[in-house]
């Protein structure tokens, strides 16, 4: 390579640098004791974040501090974070930190710890507060919305801004807009004296949850974790048809298991990936789409999420776990998708794979190694949970105790088999020339880093703890591997230097927990500040009249209410990072599609439109004209940003299709289904999923016509949602008369669901007509079942009115109150299974491959060439 061109590229390699900074950790790095103040204020936050998330507080029994308490500092810190961290303008000083803004950062840190520090006054007048909250509380709001300036940029704080003012203008606003307005020192009150506005629900979440994932995440990437799931990928992957780019859609889908950051995922990985891509024949705008596709990707990817999981766990009402087993299967199938479409633009365009290091072996042996390793890990994982589970009655309190020090043994033992092997090393962007590892050595030299992951998801799926307590203890153990893996690496592969490897673990630790907190400061303020927006539609109702307007202009129909909730997220999210943009979106429209569907007849489960509102935010990241994560791809790959983000939006068409998806097949969401029956819909999905892959990209076995790309995609609907047709063909209900309610409610099985509609009021005295579902209790007559519900009804003239709601049963729970009106009972009945719609499905598709292999088997067909 010409010395010309290393200077482009390490010019390149700066300006991404500079890129992910300005947008994940800020870009400034002062020199001298400036760089050390702020160094070390991010390395104290990390340190907070894990006191309070330990339970060593309580066992010391004192530095224990209330939710309230902890997100003041938490806020404090992220304040004064972004301010030092993060540059004014374009032309500030990137090597220093100018005077302002240490005085800009330290009064913003005291407004955010106001609440700390004056919690009990501020305890004893609630409501009521004096002038020197106020003043504080503007200059908070204020400073906090500078803050959001400089590490997000002016969008989300023009939005807060739009809704301050609509909060304070209300008698003002025309028409349905309108409302009684509050005062100024109420809006402070609300918004930053109360845990309604800025401090509310989602600061809460990123204090308790979020941080220790992002750190966890930072601390494995430092150990080393990144570069080796790439090189994991790379060699697995890298010698088939399109090989790298398959290995950057994988290596990215694990990176981004640990990554919240679209644009750090791509740079991480594109770096490496993107050149490998352009090498095998990939155009540089197709190579930074795959990379962009499946780096944005990452973000609904469990566990992390971008941090949305955390969000729906207290937007939702259900458990960390639940959210995770909905998130899995759509974001599995996408990724999968993923990987089939590129290996589709490798047969279009017959690109080939880098040569393998793999020595060569049979099909059959690859075949048994491969089940070999299967079992023996379905083996491990037996052993592992049945052996715990008799362990903890015989050992009790001391179990926690054995289990560390046997998995102290383990990693010990894993790092005496990797000493065995060649130690990974990391690859230089600039060389051209590039090899694949071999896959035994690779896997075998990294097995360490799985260890972290395990005890998370064990903590999380086994022992039940909360969020923040797995992944406070998942963070020690890495910080027990960040610390000693070098020293003891050294010991087994006898190398001289154990002073030195003692140092560099500590060193890496350190730098952990610096861009942990650094990578933090942006989420951070970005919950704060859409407390605010959170905080004014609780104070001015604004989310009912959003309600109205959205009804007005989609006419009632659910599915024009789900397209303009798609574009109105895609639109916030051009310019709101992904966690803002679900907390904005989801505060407003979420409430108002189930509202509406309700009303509709369309019962949609609230996780399902949180997932639907959540999928379109992170699109944004892709979407031209302001796709981030498309420009940084770019600028690997030299190509085009606006192409880049056309052509990875095209990639991307699958993750755009699936929320619709999920909101009419909620089975997709492993939502009321069966083990058995998990495994059907998983394999069922991931197929009709490749077909509508293969639909959209005009090639399957050949070139499709037009008319086969038609039939695949009509195909790829009916897998993945069997029920439209069947509805078609026969109607799921029968209609009961409602003064035949108990009647009915005795006739259908136990466990099945009734549907109603129901005439009540609304919040308003406005008469509100919705469906629910009624799911169908125990007993042997109608009456006992509508006892156990807790739900009396009284025929009327062949009226059913509710007589009597019981306190605290399932009724009220399903929503119903005195004196509605029962106005339709519609019952299930017997028909044929909606996945018989299948067999056609499947034979339609028979077909277009028949019709595709005879065309890509004969020589003289244009379509094979």
């Amino acid at each position: 390579m010409s010395e010309e061109s290393k200077k482009t590229t390490s010019d390149s390699s700066v300006d991404l640098e500079e890129m992910v900074a300005s947008s994940d950790s800020g870009s400034r790095k002062p020199a001298g004791m400036p760089g050390k103040v702020l160094v070390g204020t991010a390395a104290a936050w990390s340190l907070f974040q894990l006191w309070i998330a330990s339970p060593l507080p309580f066992i010391l029994g004192f530095g224990v501090f209330n939710a309230t308490e902890s997100r003041s500092i938490h806020l404090a810190f992220a304040l004064f974070l972004a301010y030092t961290a993060y540059p004014a303008l374009k032309g500030s000083p990137r090597d220093r930190i100018p005077i302002q803004d240490w005085l800009l950062g330290l009064i913003a840190a005291f407004a955010g710890a106001y609440m700390f520090i004056f919690y009990e006054p501020l305890s004893q007048r609630p409501g009521a507060p004096i002038m020197q909250d106020v003043v504080v509380g503007i200059a908070g709001l204020l400073l906090l919305l500078e803050a959001t300036r400089r590490a997000l940029g002016p969008p989300l704080m023009i939005v807060a801004i739009v809704f301050i003012v609509y909060s304070l203008a209300g008698p003002y606003m025309p028409g349905i807009l309108a409302h009684r307005g509050v005062s100024l020192s109420g809006l402070v009150n609300h918004q930053w004296l109360t845990t309604q506005g800025v401090f509310g629900i989602a600061l809460g979440v990123s204090t308790s949850f979020v941080f220790l994932f992002v750190l966890f995440g930072a601390l494995l990437d430092k150990a080393g974790a990144g570069n080796y799931f790439i090189k994991v990928a790379f060699s697995m992957l890298g010698h088939y048809k399109g090989g790298p780019a398959k290995a950057a859609v994988v290596a990215s889908g694990m990176t981004g298991l640990i990554s919240g950051s679209s644009i750090a995922n791509v740079v991480t990985t594109g770096t490496f990936t993107v050149p490998m891509m352009k090498r095998v024949g990939f155009s540089s705008e197709k190579a930074g789409a795959v990379e962009v596709a499946s780096s944005v990707n990452g973000q609904i990817m469990p566990p992390v999420m971008g941090a949305a999981a955390f969000l729906m766990v207290e937007y939702v009402g259900i458990s960390y776990v639940e959210v995770i087993k909905h998130a899995f299967l759509p974001a599995l199938i996408s990724y999968i998708a993923l990987i089939y479409i590129v290996h589709l633009e490798a047969l279009k365009a017959n690109l080939q794979g880098l040569e393998s290091s793999n020595p060569s072996k049979p099909l059959l042996q690859k075949v048994i190694g491969f089940l070999g390793g299967l079992l023996l890990l379905m083996g491990l994982s037996f052993i592992v949970y049945y052996g715990l589970g008799w362990l903890k009655p015989v050992l009790g309190e001391a179990t926690p105790w054995v289990v560390a020090v046997g998995l102290a043994g383990i990693y010990v033992a894993l790092l005496k088999v990797a000493s065995g092997y060649p130690e990974l090393e990391l690859d230089d962007p600039n060389e051209l020339i590039y090899t694949l590892p071999q896959t035994k050595p690779t896997v075998m030299v990294g097995l360490q880093y799985i260890l972290p992951v395990i005890v998370l998801v064990w903590c999380l799926m086994v022992e039940r703890l909360s969020p923040g307590l797995s992944a406070f203890w998942a963070t020690v153990f890495m910080i027990f591997i960040i610390v000693t893996q070098r020293p003891i690496t050294a010991i087994f592969r006898q190398r001289g230097r154990l002073g030195e490897d003692i140092l560099e673990g500590f060193r890496d630790l350190w730098d952990g927990l610096v861009t942990g907190a650094r990578n933090m400061i942006g989420i951070g303020i970005a919950t704060a500040t859409a407390g605010i927006i959170v905080g004014a539609v609780s104070q001015t109702g604004v989310g009912l009249v959003l309600a109205d307007v959205v009804e007005i202009l989609s006419m009632g129909n659910l599915m024009l209410i789900l397209l303009l909730t798609a574009v109105l997220s895609l639109i916030l999210g051009m310019g709101l990072p992904t966690t803002a943009n679900y907390i904005v979106v989801s505060a407003l429209l979420a409430p108002v599609i189930v509202q509406l569907g309700e009303q509709n007849g369309l019962l949609v489960p609230l996780i399902a439109v949180h997932l639907f509102v959540f999928y379109f935010g992170i699109m944004a990241d892709v979407t031209p004209p302001v796709g981030l994560a498309s420009f940084a791809a770019a600028a690997v790959s030299g190509g085009d940003p606006i192409r880049t983000g056309f052509q990875a939006f095209y990639y991307s068409l699958r993750t755009a299709a699936l929320p619709f998806l999920f909101i009419f097949n909620t089975d997709l969401l492993l939502i009321d289904v069966s083990f058995m029956q998990g495994i059907v819909i998983f394999v069922v999905a991931t197929l009709a999923m490749l077909i509508f892959a293969a639909g959209t990209q005009g090639y399957m076995l050949a070139r499709s016509r037009w008319y086969e790309s038609l039939l695949l995609l009509l195909v790829a609907f009916t897998l993945f949602r069997p029920g439209f047709w069947m509805d078609i063909i026969h109607d799921p209900y029968r209609s009961v008369p409602p003064s035949e309610f108990v009647q009915a409610m005795g006739n259908v099985d136990e466990d099945s669901t009734l549907r109603l509609q129901i005439r009540g009021e609304d919040a308003f005295g406005d008469t509100l007509t919705t469906y629910m579902r009624l799911p169908v209790p125990e007993g042997d007559s109608g009456e006992e079942r509508l006892e156990n519900l807790g739900l009396e009804i009284v025929i009327e003239d062949d009226r059913a009115i509710v007589d009597m709601v019981t306190f605290g049963s399932t009724a009220q729970d399903l929503g119903f109150d005195f004196d509605q009106e029962i106005i339709e009972v519609l019952a299930p009945v017997d028909r044929w299974s909606k996945e018989w719609m299948w067999i056609p499905a499947f034979l339609v598709f028979a077909l277009i491959v028949l019709l595709q292999r005879r065309r890509r088997d004969s020589p003289a067909s244009p379509a094979a060439a």
